[in-house]
């Protein structure tokens, strides 16, 4: 006689109390706007302003062929690096990121003539001329590139955050990639790795809205960033990144909670770009209206001349500011156009680790 085959039992579903634990789990504190003094202030403001005009500075060199190759512009992002970067300690905490790479730079004291001159291609510069726009590196400054593969930059992150924790020198790696690399699969490795191994690392999406071309609503079925980490239960917030006061606010948090041991985190900073993915790009996925309309309404630089002006900082005192950072670029514009370009044999020179 046939046994009655067993019956299969239900698949056993999670409990409220599990659903409680996973809703429950222990993440930062919600971030509050930065509460700076006016000098703070005003260093925000001008560092800022420094990347802006940088940057239109890069552009009209692009314009006049002194750049060439590709060019990818941070104007309308400054926020993001100046508050950000603002609350590393140079010297300890790294710093890696994509191709749009100049305004992180700045944002960490390089000095703009040795990126213009990296820009231009010469000598001088600070990959000597063999980087360009898109592979700035400086192993001084601990700002580990500028990288052209779209996500790379992510898994490479980890691995500045690993020997942060490995040689114990309380270093944090700040890990930035955009709304288009965040649906990379090796970003997601890369969380896994790092909440496994609490890595002291924060991973910044910047969202700029629109990658290469396609809105961000349209490529990606979960286009809340923030919650891209939540199944590797890396908490996110997400950060109002044309606001300095703002991310720099987000940055004390996730600080505090990265060097208290707790792993890594994710900040996704809601941010735009006014030109387009690079001087090549017309941008023509979006109309002008909508571009004056993020200029007039959530402009960095603007949204924190609002904040010093209740400081009581008059123009005069910005007016002064704006011509001391068009000295600056003028001159590092200067200084790159006179720099000779590399010798011939530099070809051969940084290929492999030891010369053979």
């Amino acid at each position: 006689m046939a046994k009655t085959p067993a019956k299969k039992s239900a698949p056993k579903k999670a409990s409220v109390s599990e659903d409680l634990s996973r809703a429950n789990r222990e993440r930062p504190a919600e971030p509050v706007p930065y509460k700076a003094t006016k000098e703070e202030l005003l260093k925000f403001y001008r560092d800022m302003l420094l990347i802006r005009r940088f940057e239109e500075k890069a552009g009209q060199l692009y314009g006049l062929g002194l750049i060439g190759g590709f060019c990818h512009l941070y104007i309308g992002q400054e926020a993001v690096a100046i508050g950000l970067q603002s609350a590393l300690t140079p010297g300890k905490d790294s710093v890696i990121t994509g191709y749009r790479d100049h305004g992180h730079m700045l944002a960490y004291g390089i000095d703009p003539n040795v990126i213009m001159a990296e820009l231009t291609g010469r000598a001088a510069g600070i990959s000597r001329g063999k980087g360009g726009s898109m592979h700035m590196f400086s192993t001084d400054h601990k700002f580990y590139g500028g990288h052209g593969i779209v996500g790379a930059q992510v898994s490479l992150g980890a691995g500045l955050a690993f020997g942060h924790k490995y040689s114990g020198d309380g270093g944090v790696c700040l890990a930035y990639f955009g709304d288009g690399a965040s649906n990379q699969g090796q970003v997601y490795e890369s969380f896994n790795m790092a909440e496994l191994w609490k890595l002291p690392i924060i991973f910044v999406i910047e969202n700029n809205q629109y990658a290469m071309g396609t809105s961000v609503n349209r490529a990606s079925s979960e286009d809340q960033l923030y919650r891209r980490g939540e199944s590797f239960r890396i908490p996110g917030i997400q950060v109002d990144g044309m606001d300095v006061l703002a991310v720099r606010g987000a940055a004390e948090v996730a600080l505090e909670w990265v060097r208290g041991g707790n792993g890594p985190v994710l900040l996704e900073m809601k941010t735009y770009r006014y030109r387009g993915h690079s001087m090549s790009d017309p941008a023509k996925y979006r109309s002008r209206d909508e571009v004056q309309s993020v200029r007039d309404n959530s402009d960095p630089i603007e949204g924190c001349k609002v904040y010093l002006a209740e400081m009581g900082v008059g123009e005069d005192e910005l007016k002064a500011l704006e011509k001391e950072i068009r000295t600056i670029v003028n001159e590092s514009a200067d200084f790159a156009e006179s720099s000779p370009e590399p010798e011939l044999n530099e070809l051969y020179t940084d290929v492999l680790v030891e010369q053979y």
